[in-house]
């Protein structure tokens, strides 16, 4: 491993590492089983939506329509899923389907990804709407059991985030399509001349993400226990964040999924860390670009450093 994929690595540790200490540091009771899934509570369903956008950006493109897609995903569990177990999974599947037809289409076309998935997060705000006007729902009993387990001596969120980034890591960075798919993302003509269908792999990596889009929704009604049609509109930003948070790039197919989920656990701590300060929520938003802009100047500056030696 080279010196530049080690700080690739460790830099997400680190803030996560110094955020974590500061969070003890000014609240002690912190520092305890219950005070841990505090702190972490929403982490898994922001794990995998950064996951979900990590899979967008590991193809060179990037989903604005993410946060839109994952509020649409709660309202389908929070009613369909609820009441009518079968259509509701029908329709989650659907909409990875479409996901995956998404990403063909943008490939097929030469369109810009960015200009497609914007216009996408109306059309899944438009259908969210239909489905729930006003916040409502419920969120379905063994869902909500699945998401309130109680591990021993690890929480429930910690011990998620950690299986989440496991199997991420095996199917990204150790498998055979794996490979191939950051090859798309770092040189797709090379992948297209190895005879590999570029478009097939667009669609599966734009259907992987509808999977954990679609998980991610149904993680957060299990959490909150009743859904909104822009409950996860900031799941977007969120998302881009944390993949570039963990060591991630929005060029050469150059992605980390144990960095994302350490990305997104970074994330979730800084709005709890910034509640005990406390900042109104405006500011919060702005603390949180500001912690964001400090992590990857270090970044910027260890790799450079890492380049020349």
């Amino acid at each position: 491993m080279t010196r530049l994929s080690r700080y690739r690595i460790l830099l997400p540790v680190l803030s996560l590492a110094i955020l974590l200490a500061a969070t003890f540091w000014m609240q002690p009771r912190a520092m305890s089983y219950f005070g841990l899934n505090l702190l972490f509570n929403l982490a898994v369903p922001i794990a995998l939506a950064t996951i979900a956008q990590m899979m967008i950006i590991m193809v060179n493109d990037i989903d604005l329509s993410l946060g839109a897609f994952v509020s649409l995903v709660a309202c389908v569990t929070a009613t369909f899923l609820h009441d009518t177990p079968l259509l509701g999974l029908a329709i989650l599947a659907a909409l990875i389907l479409t996901y995956a037809a998404l990403g063909a289409m943008i490939h097929a076309l030469d369109l810009p990804a960015i200009v497609v998935t914007l216009g996408m997060s109306f059309i899944w705000g438009g259908i969210a709407l239909f489905i729930l006007p006003s916040p409502g729902g419920a969120s379905p009993g063994w869902l909500r059991s699945l998401m309130t387990i109680k591990p021993p001596m690890i929480p429930m969120a910690i011990v998620a985030a950690i299986t989440i980034a496991a199997l991420t890591h095996l199917l990204i960075m150790r498998s055979g399509i794996g490979t191939v798919l950051r090859g798309v993302g770092g040189n797709a003509r090379s992948v297209a001349r190895a005879g590999w269908p570029v478009i097939r792999l667009k669609a599966l990596a734009y259907g992987l993400a509808g999977l954990f889009g679609v998980l991610a929704g149904m993680a957060l009604v299990g959490l909150t226990t009743s859904a909104d049609a822009n409950i996860a509109l900031r799941y977007t930003l969120l998302s881009i964040a944390g993949v570039i948070l963990g060591g991630g790039e929005f060029i050469g197919g150059k992605v980390s999924p144990v960095g994302a989920v350490i990305g997104a656990l970074t994330l979730t701590l800084a709005a709890s860390f910034l509640s005990f300060l406390r900042l109104s929520p405006d500011w919060q938003i702005g603390a949180q670009g500001a912690i964001l802009i400090l992590v990857l100047t270090a970044r910027l500056i260890f790799s450079r450093r890492g380049a020349e030696a």
